[in-house]
C-alpha cells in the first residue's frame, strides 16, 4: 500500500510521479486562506492528487511548462486535474475529470536535460466551471468544493480506528514498508488528512482514485477507503502464506541435503557406502538366481550401468526398482503338485457339490502330469450364470493341487498396459498385472483366475483382450513379453482358469484359446445339498450361532429355495439363509422363547412375504397363450406368448422389447400357418379379416433368440383355433419355413427352470434329447418330454 510513499520511483513524462511525506497535517484549507477563481491548469496522467499530499512532478509538455512557469510567477497556486485517458499527449477539456485539486508550488527547479521539475503540495478540491482558454496554456473558472458535515460521528469514528488498524496490518505485512510509517500514522490527527493520505498511497487505478477525491461525504469516503484496503489485505496475507510455505519447502529442502551430505561424509570416514552396499547385495542376490543365461545377460548389463550412475540421478532409482523386479521373479522357481488324484478329488468334492466336468478336467490334467512328468497347463474357461461357484472353484483347485493362488479381475479393464506393463522409460512406469500377480505369487505354476473375462473393455487406450492372446496361448505363453520387464517369462506351467457368464462378448480368437467348459445352474435338489454342506455352517459360524441354537430340515431349505429365491447359482439363497439366521441371532441374544427346529409356517415372520409362487404357471390359459423356456445370464426362465386376433386386414404388431431375430420367429411362424391353413383347420380368408398382436410380458427387459419360435407358432394356432393350449405345458426350439424344428442351447437351465415352475410336460428338438439325457434324471423326474422335428408334431401335441 505504502511502498510508493517511502521508496519513489523514476519518473517518466510530466505526471508520473512519487508521493512524499506531507509538510501539512491540518484541515485541506486554512480557514484565512483565499484561492482565486482563475487558476491555470496542469493535467496529470497515472495519478490524482490529494489535499495535503506532497508530490514531485516532471514536466515535459509545453503548455504544461507555460501554465507552472505562469503560475510560479502569479501566485504559485496551479489546478491540478487528471486525465480520463493516459495516452492523450495533448488532452482537451473533454479528456480531464472536473473534480481536482488546487496545488500550491513549493519549488520549482530547472534539470540538466531541459526538463523541469516542480514539486507540488495539494491544498483544496475544487469543481471545473468554465474553460476559459487552451492555449498557450489551460485557464479555467473553479469554484472550491467543501466536505459535508458528518452526521453519524460515532460511526465515522469507528470507521476511522478500523482503517488505522488495517493500515498497521499493512505495513507489517509488505515487506517493502519501513516499521517507521505506524509512528507517522499514529500522529496524524486530521480525520480527512488521514483519508486523503491513505487513499493517494493505496494499489488502485487512477478511476478508483478520483472516485475518493470526487467523494464529498467523509463517510462514504472512509467506507469505499476501508473496502479498497481489506482487497489490499487480503491480497498480502495470501502472498505471505505462499512466501512462506515456499520459504519452508526450500528450507527444508536444503535441510534435507546438507544432512545426506553430512550422513554421506560420516559413512565415507567410516568406510561405510550404503549404495556399494545395496549394489553388492543386488549382485550376490544374482549369482545365485537360476534364470535363463539372456536374462543374466540383461541383468549384467543394466547392473553394470547401476555402478556407473550417479545415485541422486533419477534414472538411478529406475534402473534399481527394476534389477529389484528382476530378481523378485520366480524363474524357474515351480511348486510341487499333488499327485495324489484320490485326495485331490476328495478335496475337490469336499468343497463343491456338483461341477463333475470342471473336476474330471482337472484329474485328466494331473493324470497326465504325474505320467509324463511335464506338460503345458490347459487354458480352462468356465462359462455359467452367476453364483454357481466358477470362481471359488478356482480357489479349490489351487488347494487341491498345492499350489500359489492368484485372482485377477477383468471386469471394466480398459488399458491394454494392465496386461502387458508400461515402458520403463516412463516415468512412473509398472510391470502389468500379470508379472506383478506372479511375483506376488512367488513360483511360476500358480493357479491363475481370470475372473469376468467377458466385461473386458475397449477403448483408445488399446484392447486388453487383444493382449491376452499371447497370454492364453498354450503356443506363445512360454515367451511372454512385458513392456516393463522387456525380457521373455515362461507363463506356459501356469493353470489359467477364466470365468464367464457369456461367451457373446468374448472376441472369437480368444474364445479360439480357451477350452470352454459349461457350468450349468444348480436344481433345487442340488441346492439343498450346498445348502446343507457348505451355506447353513458358514451362516451360522459368520452369526455367532450353534448348531444348538437353529435346525433347518430339507423341506424347510427347499421351500426357502422355491418360495424366495429364483437363480440358477445360490447366493441369493445364501442372503436368505443370512436372514433367518441375523433374525435367530437376535432371539438368542434377548433371550427369547422360539422354537429351535425351523418351520415352513415360520419363513414369512422372518423372510416376509413369499416372493415367488408356481401358481401362475398351472393355471389354465386363455387361447392364444403359450408358455416357453428362455435362457438369461441368470439362467433359465419361463416366458409368456400372448396372441390376441382382432378386426382388421391383418396387420402383425409384435410388443414386449423384442429383439430382431424374435421378431423375425414371429413373422416365420405366421407364414408356415398361413401356409398350411387348411391342415391345421384355420379358413385362409381368416388371416386377411384379422389383425394379430403378439405381446411378450416383462416389456422392461429386453428379449432376442430363436428358441421361442415353436412357442410363437402354437400361440398364433392356439388363437386362430380359439383352442385353449394343452396346460402345464412349455416348449422351446427354433423353426423354419419348411416346417422344420431345430435344436437350441441352455438346455439344462431351461429344464431346471420348468421343474421350478411346476411345468409336466416339455416339447423339445429331436435333436436336444442328447443334452437333456445329460442331465442327472433325479432332478427332472417329473417331466414328460416330447421329442419333435416338424412343426406340425408341435402343434398335434400342444392342440390335443
Amino acid at each position: 500500500m505504502f511502498e510508493q510513499f517511502f521508496f519513489p520511483q523514476n519518473t517518466d513524462g510530466d505526471t508520473d510521479f512519487m508521493p512524499l511525506l506531507s509538510i501539512d497535517e491540518e484541515d485541506e484549507r486554512q480557514q484565512d486562506e483565499a484561492y482565486p477563481t482563475t487558476l491555470p491548469i496542469l493535467a496529470l496522467k497515472n495519478t490524482v492528487l490529494f489535499p495535503g499530499i506532497v508530490i514531485p512532478i516532471t514536466v515535459g509538455r509545453d503548455k504544461s511548462i507555460k501554465a507552472i512557469n505562469q503560475a510560479y510567477d502569479d501566485n504559485r497556486l496551479v489546478g491540478v486535474l487528471s486525465q480520463r485517458d493516459t495516452k492523450k499527449e495533448n488532452p482537451s477539456v473533454n479528456d480531464l475529470y472536473t473534480i481536482g485539486t488546487v496545488a500550491r508550488i513549493i519549488k520549482l527547479l530547472r534539470m540538466p536535460d531541459g526538463t523541469t521539475t516542480a514539486i507540488l503540495q495539494g491544498r483544496t478540491r475544487f469543481a471545473l466551471q468554465e474553460m476559459l482558454s487552451e492555449d498557450p496554456y489551460m485557464k479555467a473558472n473553479t469554484e472550491v468544493l467543501t466536505y459535508i458535515e458528518v452526521e453519524e460521528d460515532l460511526k465515522f469514528q469507528a470507521i476511522i480506528s478500523s482503517i488505522k488498524d488495517m493500515a498497521r496490518q499493512i505495513i507489517e505485512l509488505a515487506p517493502n514498508i519501513p516499521s517507521e510509517a505506524v509512528t507517522m500514522l499514529q500522529n496524524i490527527n486530521s480525520d480527512s488528512f488521514l483519508l486523503n493520505f491513505i487513499a493517494s498511497n493505496l494499489r488502485t487505478d487512477v478511476s478508483t482514485k478520483q472516485a475518493v477525491l470526487e467523494e464529498n461525504d467523509l463517510l462514504v469516503k472512509a467506507e469505499v477507503i476501508l473496502e479498497q484496503m481489506d482487497n489490499e489485505l487480503q491480497l498480502l496475507e495470501l502472498r505471505d502464506q505462499i512466501e512462506t510455505k515456499v520459504r519452508t519447502d526450500i528450507e527444508k529442502q536444503q535441510r534435507d541435503f546438507f544432512l545426506h551430505q553430512q550422513m554421506k561424509t560420516i559413512q565415507e570416514e567410516l568406510g561405510q557406502n550404503p549404495q556399494e552396499q545395496e549394489l553388492q547385495a543386488l549382485f550376490e542376490r544374482s549369482k545365485k538366481m537360476e534364470w535363463p543365461e539372456e536374462v543374466g545377460k540383461v541383468f549384467n548389463k543394466d547392473f553394470s550401468k547401476l555402478k556407473r550412475t550417479n545415485p541422486q540421478v533419477a534414472e538411478y532409482s529406475v534402473l534399481m526398482t527394476y534389477l529389484e523386479l528382476m530378481l523378485d521373479l520366480p524363474w524357474n522357481k515351480y511348486t510341487k503338485d499333488n499327485f495324489n488324484l484320490k485326495n485331490v478329488k476328495k478335496v475337490l468334492d469336499k468343497d463343491h457339490y456338483g461341477l463333475e466336468k470342471v473336476k474330471e478336467r482337472i484329474l485328466e490334467h494331473l493324470a497326465v502330469l504325474k505320467l509324463k512328468g511335464d506338460m503345458k497347463a490347459p487354458i480352462i474357461c468356465l462359462v455359467g450364470p452367476p453364483g454357481v461357484g466358477k470362481t471359488s472353484l478356482g480357489k479349490s483347485i489351487a488347494r487341491a493341487l498345492k499350489r500359489e493362488f492368484i485372482r485377477m479381475s477383468l471386469g471394466g479393464l480398459h488399458d491394454e498396459s494392465e496386461i502387458r506393463g508400461h515402458r520403463k522409460t516412463y516415468i512412473g512406469a509398472m510391470p502389468g498385472r500379470i508379472i506383478k500377480s506372479i511375483k506376488k505369487a512367488g513360483s511360476a505354476n500358480p493357479v491363475f483366475i481370470l475372473d469376468e473375462i467377458d466385461k473386458i473393455g475397449k477403448d483408445f487406450r488399446g484392447d486388453p483382450s487383444s493382449a491376452l492372446l499371447e497370454v492364453l496361448d498354450p503356443e506363445q505363453n512360454e515367451t511372454f513379453h512385458d513392456n516393463y520387464l522387456d525380457v521373455e517369462f515362461d507363463l506356459s506351467k501356469v493353470l489359467f482358469i477364466a470365468t464367464a457368464n457369456s461367451l457373446n462378448t468374448i472376441q472369437p480368437a480368444l474364445l479360439d484359446r480357451m477350452e470352454i467348459i459349461q457350468v450349468s445352474g444348480y436344481s433345487v435338489e442340488e441346492k439343498v445339498e450346498i445348502a446343507k454342506q457348505h451355506l447353513v455352517p458358514k451362516q451360522r459360524e459368520a452369526h455367532g450361532l450353534q448348531s444348538k441354537h437353529i435346525k433347518l430340515k430339507p423341506a424347510v431349505i427347499e421351500q426357502i429355495i422355491k418360495q424366495y429365491t429364483r437363480e440358477s447359482g445360490v447366493r441369493s439363497l445364501d442372503r436368505q439363509l443370512a436372514g433367518v439366521m441375523r433374525a435367530t441371532a437376535k432371539k438368542v441374544a434377548m433371550e427369547e422363547k422360539y422354537n429351535v427346529t425351523l418351520k415352513v409356517n415360520d419363513l414369512p415372520d422372518l423372510l416376509g412375504p413369499i416372493k415367488y409362487s408356481n401358481e401362475l404357471y398351472k393355471e389354465e390359459h386363455a387361447a392364444g397363450v403359450a408358455v416357453g423356456l428362455a435362457w438369461t445370464r441368470v439362467g433359465g426362465d419361463i416366458l409368456f406368448i400372448e396372441t390376441s386376433l382382432s378386426k382388421g386386414k391383418g396387420k402383425l404388431t409384435l410388443t414386449g422389447n423384442l429383439g430382431d431375430v424374435m421378431k423375425e420367429s414371429a413373422t416365420t411362424a405366421l407364414s408356415y400357418l398361413k401356409a398350411h391353413s387348411e391342415s391345421i383347420g384355420i379358413t385362409s380368408t381368416t388371416f386377411d379379416e384379422h389383425d394379430i398382436h403378439i405381446h411378450v410380458p416383462e416389456g422392461a427387459i429386453p428379449k432376442d433368440g430363436p428358441s421361442a419360435g415353436i412357442t410363437m407358432l402354437s400361440a398364433l394356432a392356439s388363437a386362430f383355433n380359439k383352442k385353449p393350449l394343452r396346460p402345464y405345458l412349455a416348449m422351446t426350439g427354433e423353426i423354419t419355413l419348411r416346417g422344420k424344428v431345430l435344436p437350441v442351447g441352455g438346455i439344462k437351465e431351461k429344464m431346471l427352470a420348468a421343474k421350478r415352475a411346476g411345468i409336466r410336460d416339455v416339447i423339445l428338438c429331436k435333436e436336444n434329447e442328447k443334452h437333456v439325457k445329460e442331465i442327472n434324471p433325479a432332478f427332472i423326474g417329473d417331466l414328460q418330454f416330447h421329442y419333435v422335428d416338424r412343426m406340425q408334431q408341435v402343434l398335434d401335441i400342444a392342440l390335443a
